[in-house]
């Protein structure tokens, strides 16, 4: 698989865009995640024109409308050119697979960023070009570094950034109706992990050569969405005594044994995911299903990515 297209702040990968003329590289994106996606960086303060080094810039609440302007020259207001530099860089955007943002920042901050104006600041703004470009792309996986130190949100968005991926795939191939059921068939054990799956299916029973394309529209708009809840280990646990329930003609009573076991101990937090997950890979090798095989929910991913070692 080439690497996948990803939207990224130039900072975190080590390029000298700071206001003060540093980075904020980030070991793990820079590394790993380099190894499996192709980093597009954006610096919209830069792009704007402010140069590095350069004033420093916060949020500040005025007349309750959230402005972006220089914290010790307020007259500097970048408010407007940053929303317009992201409505500008739409076609590039469209174009990728994910977008990960500098937390905290006043122009590419996803969200708790400190807003100015009254006694104290508050995390409640947006950055600036942030806001509009998540606008313009309602359906691309977003996430911001700091939150990729959980082991449960990083997985998240590596996962729908696979998800996202493989939709763009189908989309070039073209869409047609027998093309989106077996979408949805592969990936109907993730969205299991997520939530009810029954409403996509129910919206994809009534898909037609004639309504395909407003079909996948609804469809991947919805599964997106849904995708955003982190997967429960509870709902883990519904989705391997599901695959379980495809070996029950091949395992042994002590094999049913030893998978029941391990699942309950993820249920419990005393194993991760990879354990239950491997013991069941093993078992389907000896006894191969096509449903179970053509599934994503065992290997959506690269598996050196290790990202179930700690779920």
């Amino acid at each position: 698989m080439k690497k996948i297209p990803i939207g990224i702040s130039s900072c975190l990968l080590g390029h000298n865009v700071r206001f003060d003329g540093g980075h904020k590289r980030d070991a793990y994106i820079a590394g790993t995640l380099s190894e499996y996606f192709e980093f597009h960086p954006f610096c919209p303060e830069v792009e704007i024109g402010l140069g590095t080094p350069r004033p420093t810039i916060h949020l500040v609440k005025i007349a309750n409308e959230i402005r972006c302007v220089g914290v010790k020259n307020p007259e500097l207001d970048v408010t407007e050119r940053l929303r317009d530099h992201a409505d500008q860089q739409k076609h590039l955007h469209a174009q990728l697979c994910g977008y990960i943002f500098k937390k905290d920042s006043p122009s590419c901050g996803m969200e708790r960023v400190k807003v100015y104006g009254g006694a104290q600041p508050h995390r409640e703004g947006v950055g600036m070009y942030a806001e509009v470009m998540m606008r313009n792309n309602p359906l691309i996986p977003i996430e911001d570094e700091g939150r990729l130190g959980d082991a449960g949100l990083r997985e998240n968005f590596i996962q729908r950034v696979y998800i996202y991926y493989r939709w763009q795939c189908l989309l070039a191939e073209g869409i047609s109706p027998r093309k989106l059921t077996e979408f949805h068939a592969r990936h109907k054990l993730i969205i299991m992990s997520h939530a009810d799956y029954a409403p996509l299916g129910q919206l994809l029973a009534g898909v037609t050569p004639g309504n395909v394309s407003e079909i996948a529209d609804i469809y991947i708009a919805r599964l997106m969405k849904l995708l955003k809840k982190v997967a429960s280990r509870k709902n883990h646990v519904n989705v391997l005594q599901h695959i379980q329930g495809y070996l029950k003609k091949e395992l042994t009573a002590d094999d049913k044994a030893e998978m029941s076991e391990l699942i309950e101990r993820y249920r419990d937090g005393e194993v991760p995911l990879i354990v239950p997950l491997t013991l069941l890979k093993h078992h389907f090798r000896k006894a191969p299903d096509p449903y179970i095989e053509q599934s994503f929910y065992m290997s959506p991913y690269p598996q050196e990515l290790q990202l179930i070692n700690q779920l």
